[in-house]
C-alpha cells in the first residue's frame, strides 16, 4: 500500500498557462522537476511565442490562436519568459 501512495505523489503533472489580452495567466507558475507547462494562446486574432532569454534564445514556434506547445522541466531553478514578439508579456516557472 505504501508503494502505490509513493507512485501517486511522485505523478507528474501539467500546469496550463493561458495567453490572453496580450499576459501570461497565471504569470508565475511553481512546480517540480519532472512537470510540464503548457501554454495556450486563447487570443483571437494575434500570435505568440514562448521565448527563454537565458536559455541562448529558446523559442517555441509561433502559436495561434488555439495552438498550443509545452515544455517538461527537468532541472530546478528559475526559468524567465517572454513572448518573442511581444516583450512586455512576461511569465515566471519555478521548479523545486
Amino acid at each position: 500500500m505504501l508503494a502505490l501512495v509513493s507512485l501517486a505523489a511522485a505523478a507528474q503533472q501539467t500546469v496550463d498557462v493561458s495567453i490572453q489580452d496580450y499576459r501570461f495567466s497565471p504569470a508565475e507558475v511553481r512546480i517540480k522537476v519532472g512537470d510540464t507547462v503548457k501554454w495556450t494562446n486563447r487570443e483571437k486574432r494575434t500570435s505568440h511565442s514562448v521565448l527563454f532569454p537565458a536559455e541562448n534564445g529558446l523559442e517555441s514556434e509561433r502559436m495561434f490562436p488555439q495552438e498550443h506547445w509545452q515544455r517538461t522541466f527537468t532541472q530546478p531553478g528559475s526559468y524567465s519568459y517572454r513572448c518573442g514578439p511581444h516583450d512586455e508579456m512576461k511569465g515566471l516557472v519555478l521548479v523545486e
